[in-house]
């Protein structure tokens, strides 16, 4: 494992935002409008590396990512904490889907991404996670073509940027990857989120050949098989297992806490940092 250890003492190793503060309106996930600058310095504080910043569907408009003022506001919180942004996780396509039947949300979203992408480029953000699960999955084929359609209408800008657009669905590894040859870009990636694939009873193995080599942004988690995120170590993620393929494929992408809170965040966050790093010497 000696490739992933040199990944995580280089500090490419980060939080999903808002992990180690008090929940948002009592969402398990959200951008904690109004004291998100808090979460940096204890960041900090952890030997953390990065925030993974959220973009929501709630006030969208209220987001720092989405205005200039927003973003010179972000890199001043980075200089001084030394904490940087390098991705988003996009949960605002969760709610407007990029393949969605309806053409104004559609062309809403696109224009959304299409900000995101410009003001992403002047943080250098090399990831922007697009969730395809839950509310937004890709239920069937023409799901799967609307989203080929709409995503080719921004490769340009994210080329052009060398912004990887990072792909979380709950596809079969084949269908996955299918989908990913048929938009045919280097900057269409995968986000591999090692819970929810326990949770869906993915063999790591095929979805690694499937396509190891195009994971760029990592969120470790852990879930119960066909349940929900449980503390590291309580559910049906093969740690080792998952560790010894990403140092197989050589993974030199972002590696993002995404584990299992409570209302607080900082405690239990802290528990389980511990149990990863005692458990696999990291």
């Amino acid at each position: 494992m000696d490739k992933l250890r040199f990944n995580l003492m280089n500090k490419k190793f980060g939080i999903m935002q808002g992990r180690l503060l008090p929940k948002y309106k009592g969402k398990f996930q959200a951008h904690p409008l109004g004291y998100w600058k808090d979460e940096f310095p204890i960041a900090s504080k952890l030997g953390l590396d990065s925030i993974e910043f959220i973009l929501d569907y709630n006030d969208v408009e209220k987001n720092p990512l989405m205005h200039k003022s927003g973003v010179k506001e972000i890199l001043d919180t980075e200089n001084s904490t030394g904490i940087k942004v390098r991705s988003i996780c996009a949960d605002y396509f969760m709610e407007a889907p990029i393949h969605s039947d309806n053409t104004a949300i559609v062309d809403k979203s696109l224009k959304i991404l299409q900000r995101l992408i410009e003001n992403s480029s002047m943080m250098n953000i090399t990831d922007i996670v697009i969730p395809c699960v839950d509310q937004s999955s890709l239920k069937n084929q023409k799901d799967i073509n609307n989203l080929i359609v709409n995503l080719k209408m921004v490769l340009s800008i994210v080329e052009r940027k060398n912004i990887n657009l990072s792909l979380e669905t709950d596809l079969e590894p084949l269908s996955f990857a299918n989908l990913l040859d048929k938009i045919g870009s280097e900057n269409v990636t995968v986000n591999y989120d090692i819970g929810n694939s326990a949770s869906l009873g993915f063999d790591s193995d095929e979805e690694f050949k499937a396509y190891g080599d195009k994971i760029t942004d990592l969120h470790i988690k852990d879930r119960l098989l066909g349940g929900g995120s449980v503390v590291l170590g309580t559910g049906n993620v093969d740690f080792k297992k998952i560790f010894n393929l990403l140092s197989k494929y050589e993974f030199k992408g972002l590696i993002i806490f995404q584990a299992f809170r409570d209302d607080e965040g900082l405690e239990i966050f802290k528990k389980q940092m511990s149990w990863l790093y005692n458990n696999f010497k990291l």
